[in-house]
């Protein structure tokens, strides 16, 4: 009798997991969701010309083996100031790339990026505005994005240890390496409209490299050459504006309803092409047309959904609120805060 009880009891369970998947009526999917910078240029600016103004005669495209023979030279423990024009040129090409994978702004780098500066002993001396007008004139842009100044100071120091190994209990030695890059760079962006300077923003930062081996040869074989080291400096500093000024896109997870009836199947096959709006026509005929309020608050639901992959929060806030009062479901609770704190952030940023 036991036994019995036991393989019915197992049989309900199977019987319940068959139910339970089978009938899940909602999808899951994963969203980007653009989130403003909070030093985002105004929507006027979509089109950016990137120009620099800190390179003059002291900068040279030094080879990479040329740099490393001077460090070496000084075995590789030495304190100076790098002026670079390949780094420079980095950075650009860098933060034009990330600005336009951001989906926020156009970008056009000229062949004569590398400005004349005008005549200062400070680097904070702004370009004029003759030339930011020129410039934009040309290149068919919003605004100059300028970097005025840019620095690469690199610190290296190499040590030769002993150290005790505990396998053989004897003292071998060893080599230590260390090599920082202290950037900083000044970027304007300018506006020909307003004559007026949109953003200034100061970066400063350093990048770290360190290892140990066992022999000099074994360790700077290794190690990160120091004209690669200025070169990731400048796609950190590139990184860096991008940051403060680029769309944020964050990855979420949104549920919609893809069961329902065969209009809800329809509607899920555009989904999947990517059909936004033609889905959401869809569920719009199955809200007006229905006569169930599980049926039409799916659906009302999938249109909140909708809106908000196209980008109009204010009807998705509009939609989720009509399948709320429809027919409660804590997922459309959960959707709402979802929303509501979507649309403070933007609120927020926009002060």
């Amino acid at each position: 009798m036991k036994k019995s009880v036991g393989i019915i009891y197992h049989f309900i369970l199977l019987l319940l997991a068959v139910f339970t998947f089978s009938c899940t009526s909602t999808k899951s999917l994963l969203v980007e969701i653009p989130q403003p910078s909070k030093k985002e240029l105004p929507a006027s600016i979509q089109s950016l010309t990137l120009v620099t103004q800190t390179v003059n005669e002291k900068y040279k495209d030094t080879p990479q083996d040329t740099l490393q023979k001077l460090f070496y030279k000084q075995n590789f423990d030495l304190d100076t100031v790098i002026y670079d024009s390949m780094v420079v040129d980095t950075t650009l090409r860098a933060l034009g790339e990330l600005l336009f994978e951001s989906g926020r702004y156009d970008f056009v780098i000229p062949q004569n990026r590398f400005l004349k500066r005008p005549e200062s002993t400070s680097f904070s001396v702004e370009m004029p505005w003759e030339t930011v007008s020129r410039l934009c004139e040309i290149y068919e842009t919003d605004a100059v994005l300028s970097l005025d100044h840019m620095s690469t100071r690199v610190i290296t120091d190499f040590d030769r240890e002993s150290f005790l190994n505990p396998y053989d209990n004897n003292f071998h030695s060893g080599a230590r390496a260390e090599m920082k890059v202290l950037y900083d760079g000044l970027f304007r962006v300018y506006d020909p409209a307003t004559e007026k300077v949109l953003l200034r923003e100061y970066i400063s930062d350093t990048l770290v490299w360190e290892d140990a081996d066992t022999s000099v040869r074994g360790l700077f074989l290794d190690f990160t050459p120091v004209k690669q080291a200025l070169i990731e400096a400048g796609i950190a500093l590139a990184l860096d504006l991008n940051d403060k000024i680029a769309v944020i896109w964050s990855l979420q997870r949104r549920k919609y309803f893809h069961k329902g009836n065969s209009e809800f199947d329809k509607a899920n096959q555009l989904v999947n092409a990517g059909e936004w709006n033609s889905a959401m026509q869809v569920w719009k005929t199955v809200a007006e047309n229905s006569n169930s309020k599980s049926l039409r608050s799916k659906a009302e639901y999938n249109i909140a959904i909708a809106y908000e992959m196209i980008g109009d929060l204010n009807q998705a806030v509009s939609w989720a609120v009509k399948s709320y009062k429809t027919m409660y479901r804590t997922q459309t609770y959960d959707y709402l805060e979802r929303l509501r704190e979507r649309k403070n952030e933007l609120k927020n940023l926009a002060q």
